[in-house]
Parts: structure tokens; sequence; C-alpha cells
């Protein structure tokens, strides 16, 4: 079916490895395939998945997406809604299963490019699963709406977790912001204490 779309479209697919084809040919196979499933589905449960899986389906759904735009009427109306509902399918599964913060930065823009607001919400809901090391890496992206997900989540984790990453030299700064957040946003009294320790520390350096 793939092999009708065109020469690098046909390439991309081949080279995914067996596995992987068969995740998105499941979830063609479902009704609604492009909506998310629930992960306690059976065949979330079953389906192998890894960190080659998360790129051999994002560098499948980029092709789509590029074949999809493309204006010069090489597709017929039939076959680019055809298309049109593969890629929306393999954007499924990724938001699914992904816990990158690169292909969680993909699929955001994708929908904010497609207007689709409940696709974005969704996402958001997705970050509760990323690690705080992938979503201090979204912070710093330069998609404004990846950030201000990145940020609304990181402030939702544990002020214990935001304390850990005090010590990590790349994320300490992020995490501080997020430790300020819960407390003037959320009212967090330990979050709070925390940030006036932090602060009193700097001060006491700068008198040095």
């Amino acid at each position: 079916m793939i092999e009708d779309f065109g020469g690098r479209l046909a390439s991309v697919w081949s080279e995914l490895r067996p596995t992987t084809r068969g995740l998105v040919e499941r979830a063609l196979q479902t009704p609604n395939a492009s909506v998310p499933q629930s992960r306690n589905t059976t065949n979330a449960a079953s389906a192998p998945y890894d960190a080659r899986a998360d790129h051999e389906l994002s560098r499948l759904l980029t092709a789509l997406d590029e074949r999809a735009s493309e204006t010069d009427g090489a597709l017929e109306a039939e076959k680019g809604g055809q298309l049109r509902h593969i890629a929306n399918t393999c954007a499924a599964v990724l938001q699914e299963k992904t816990r990158s913060a690169e292909v969680f930065a993909q699929l955001v823009h994708r929908a904010d490019t497609q207007r689709d607001y409940a696709r974005i919400d969704a996402l958001a809901d997705a970050l509760t699963r990323f690690a705080p090391s992938e979503i201090c890496e979204l912070v710093r992206s330069s998609d404004v709406v990846v950030r201000a997900l990145a940020n609304e989540a990181l402030a939702q984790f544990p002020t214990s977790v935001l304390i850990g990453l005090l010590s990590d030299p790349v994320d300490s700064e992020i995490a501080r912001d997020a430790l300020r957040r819960q407390a003037v946003d959320y009212g967090s009294e330990e979050a709070r204490q925390i940030v006036s320790a932090l602060d009193q520390i700097n001060m006491n350096q700068e008198d040095l």
C-alpha cells in the first residue's frame, strides 16, 4: 500500500524493521486508528517498542507529511486522503508510545501547524510519562508551544523531583524556575522555602 505513494516513501517503509511496520499495520486495522488508544490495550501492551522504533516512526511520519503536502497534482484525491490517514495513524502511534523530547516536539509542531488544538491538549497529557530530563530538554526548545507545554508539565512534578534536578549542571536553572513557579503560581510552601534558601545562597555568594 505504501508503495503506491512514491519511491521515497517506499524506501523509508522498506527500511523499517518488521516489528515497527507491524505497529503501523495493526493501528491501521483498528477503528479510529488516527486517535491514540489507551496504553492499557492488548496491542499496546504486547507490541515491542524502543528508541529505534521511535526514530523509525518519526522518520516515516516526516516522509508521509512531506508527501501529503506536495501540491504537484501527482496524487489523486482518494490517494491523498489515504495518505493523510496513514500519516495521522503514524502520529497517533507515536503520541501513544514516545518518551522522546525530539519526537514530542515534532508532534506538537505538526498539531500546531494543523491547528489541531485538541491534539495539543492530548500531547500535553502525554508528558506525564516523560522523564524530567526529557521535559527539561523541551523547555529549551525554540518552539514557543513546546516550551509552554513543557514548563507547565514540569511545574506539576513533585517538588522533591525538582529538588533532585538542582544538582544537575544542565537542568538546575530550569528546575529552579519550575520551583519558583510552584511557589508563586501554586502556593507550594515547600517550593517557597527551597527558592528562598537558594536566593539566600546566591546573595551570600555575591557578597564574597
